[in-house]
């Protein structure tokens, strides 16, 4: 009996039922944080007063998040891409700019972008730069993620797609990427929500992102809680909607193999 219920398919559940889910966790977890930040003698009021620099921070954190996606994006494409090319020389810088990055810390990578390089960043905006390295540093994951999920297709749908008549181009189009795409989506999701928490550190620049903001406040305020809740509360409704999408992605590009 036991065997029977374990292999049972289990049909997944509607998106609605799972944003409502999402929804009924969030609503609960907010009375519990209500009840219990209420019940204390903390000064709620005083952080409120800068509330704006909490605003206008969380939406530069979407915009330099929303460029490091598309950025990191191209740039892992293009590595990935690169890292399987048979010209030696592009393989080998692909190599090791995925290494060097994926070897190093962020933060690291950003000290060496704003203030070891200043050919590259003189002048240059600070939003400008804080993409740039978030775009650096989040490509060389992507690449890893996009060349596994490539290299998971097996020979033989390659060599169909050869005896066809199909150019490269054709073939990763329409053999390898459709298969690919539905290995690499939970990763890619989790980069994602990588990428977008991993700005939290773009405030070692002096960027007023929501983090930076935070801290300004708090430094202001000497509210520690009242400052840094709203931030986790920020970065969450950041990252739940990729976690949604990547379900919802997932259930349409799953099939039988």
């Amino acid at each position: 009996m036991r065997s029977i219920f374990l292999d049972r398919p289990r049909a997944p559940a509607p998106f609605w039922a799972k944003a409502a889910t999402f929804a009924l966790l969030l609503i609960i977890l907010s009375l519990i944080c209500t009840g219990v930040l209420l019940g204390s003698t903390r000064q709620w009021t005083v952080v409120w007063g800068y509330r704006h620099a909490f605003i206008q921070g969380w939406f530069l954190t979407v915009l330099i998040s929303v460029l490091a996606l598309f950025g990191s994006s191209l740039i892992g494409v293009i590595a990935a891409l690169a890292r399987r090319s048979e010209i030696l020389v592009i393989r080998y810088i692909s190599t090791i700019y995925v290494n060097f990055v994926r070897g190093t810390p962020f933060l690291v990578l950003i000290f060496l972008l704003f203030y070891c390089i200043p050919a590259v960043t003189e002048g240059a905006d600070r939003l400008f730069v804080g993409a740039m390295a978030l775009s650096l540093f989040a490509g060389a994951y992507i690449a890893e993620i996009v060349r596994s999920g490539i290299e998971s297709v097996g020979q033989s749908q390659r060599d169909s797609a050869k005896a066809i008549g199909l150019t490269r181009f054709q073939t990763y189009r329409y053999v390898i990427f459709p298969q690919a795409i539905r290995h690499i989506l939970p990763p890619l999701a989790g980069q994602f929500a990588s990428l977008i928490k991993d700005s939290s550190l773009l405030s070692v620049m002096g960027l007023p992102e929501v983090t930076y903001a935070a801290q300004q406040i708090n430094s202001a305020t000497y509210s520690t809680l009242e400052s840094f809740l709203p931030l986790a509360l920020a970065y969450l409704v950041l990252t739940l909607p990729i976690a949604l999408a990547s379900n919802v992605l997932e259930g349409r590009f799953r099939y039988e193999t």
